[in-house]
């Protein structure tokens, strides 16, 4: 069978076989748990509770009158001991709520026991009384943003315009950036409650199908999920080449059907939703158990790390926690990373918590390349052969570095997704996405008129 791709993209060493076999482990959370009211992508929430307050593991703390948007809950019960700003793990400084955790795990009394069977029968039967709207509103009250990386508030997908119709929800279970491995172990551990949360969120926006996509560097999850949907004839597995940045959404909806959304636009516009899979067991519990978003399944891992592993961690424990709990450092790290290393987001210190779109926390000692120069580009066309946007970087570079904005909006700089295969790819090790990221910044300071 032929494997499904799309055109362009890099071969990075997967180096997944750190944390691939290992099962995923609970850490226990720590004694002061900080929680960013700022998780996702659009406004910011403002805190509920007040210094003093006793809160319950489940409880909303944050919330925000903007549509696009999605409240933050506590991850333990315990005692509000300050609100203030503190680092974000994304960047910047957050407005967070500080627990004093009590360690009693108490839950908010709307929270439900899981009570649903996971044969077919009895899911097709219950998914059958669930009211679309019930499903966008528990996935809206409980927080849910994409747990893939991008953290966009889910209830907002789920409400696509009136003129979209939605024909395919693709769950999205490539998992495609190096070293990562949470998303491969939520399919072999909890494949049934991921089924379950696909067929609501294909409930939630009328589809007719749903595709579960999966590299075929996953062969053990290719079969468990096959054994999982087998029961639903209007479930397929999808079966991609594994190739980065083939999760990319823009990416996997053309390799799994062919469809190209356009530029500027949203995979809605071609009658699709894309998910990812931890995401599905997120809205499951949403549905099932009125269960917010308060924890996830983390890769630590990378070359600085003493012992790689996968952990079910609380929103809002600091990273220092993740590497204590895995032997701490083999060496004094280079780089520490939230996410994955072609598109994660580096970090300055590992004293900032985890946040709804944490898949991964890495840890890298130097390469050899590290610390080196940029040189000069040496127009060989490799960034321009890998670009899955089949856009030119080296002339992105170029005109950025010459702040050229009417050239970079020729080049339609806005559609670089930052995946990172150009600069992975340049033999000159020239640094495109920073130049591209600079060159973002100029046109949007000339558009608000600065």
């Amino acid at each position: 069978m032929k494997l499904k791709t799309f055109k362009g993209g890099v071969h990075p060493a997967d180096s997944k076989s750190y944390t691939n076999k290992i099962p995923v482990m609970p850490l226990v959370p720590s004694e002061e748990i900080i929680i960013p009211l700022r998780q996702h992508i659009g406004a910011p929430c403002k805190p509920l509770v007040s210094v003093g307050d006793r809160v319950l593991m489940g409880q909303k703390i944050g919330e925000s009158d903007s549509f696009v948007s999605a409240p933050v809950h506590s991850s333990v019960s315990g005692e509000v001991i300050k609100i203030d700003m503190y680092p974000h793990p994304g960047g910047g400084m957050a407005e967070s709520v500080f627990i004093k955790n009590d360690f009693k795990d108490e839950l908010c009394d709307t929270i439900k026991p899981w009570t649903l069977d996971f044969k077919a029968e009895a899911v097709k039967l219950y998914i059958g009384t669930v009211d679309k709207q019930e499903i966008v509103n528990s996935v809206k009250e409980a927080g849910i943003t994409g747990m893939g990386g991008a953290a966009f508030p889910l209830h907002v997908k789920l409400s696509p315009p009136p003129e979209c119709v939605i024909d395919t929800v693709v769950i999205n279970g490539a998992e495609c950036e190096p070293y990562l491995t949470s998303d491969h172990r939520a399919m072999l551990e909890r494949p049934y409650i991921s089924i379950v949360g696909a067929l609501m969120i294909k409930k939630a926006v009328s589809a007719k199908r749903i595709i579960i996509a999966i590299e075929n560097n996953k062969q053990d999850a290719i079969q468990i999920m096959k054994k999982a949907s087998l029961d639903y004839e209007d479930i397929e597995i999808g079966i991609l080449k594994t190739k980065y940045p083939q999760g990319s959404e823009k990416q996997l909806i053309h390799a799994v059907t062919g469809k190209q959304v356009p530029s500027g636009g949203l995979p809605s516009a071609v009658g699709i939703v894309v998910c990812n899979i931890d995401t599905c067991a997120a809205v499951a519990n949403a549905v099932v158990r009125k269960m917010p978003l308060i924890e996830r399944n983390v890769t630590v891992s990378g070359t600085a790390v003493s012992e790689p592993k996968n952990l079910s961690v609380r929103v809002g424990t600091k990273f220092s926690e993740l590497f204590a709990y895995c032997g701490g450092f083999i060496g004094e790290p280079e780089k520490i990373v939230m996410g994955g290393p072609m598109m994660g987001i580096a970090q300055t210190t590992t004293e900032v918590p985890v946040i709804k779109g944490t898949s991964g926390v890495l840890a890298f000692l130097a390469p050899p390349t590290f610390g080196k120069d940029e040189g000069a580009c040496i127009k060989c066309g490799k960034c321009v052969h890998v670009c899955p946007m089949r856009l030119m970087p080296n002339e992105l570079t170029i005109h950025s570095v010459a702040k050229d904005t009417e050239k970079l909006k020729e080049f339609n700089l806005m559609d670089c997704m930052e995946c990172g295969s150009c600069a992975y790819i340049c033999p000159q090790r020239r640094f495109i996405v920073q130049h591209i990221k600079a060159g973002k910044t100029l046109l949007k300071e000339k558009e608000n008129g600065k």
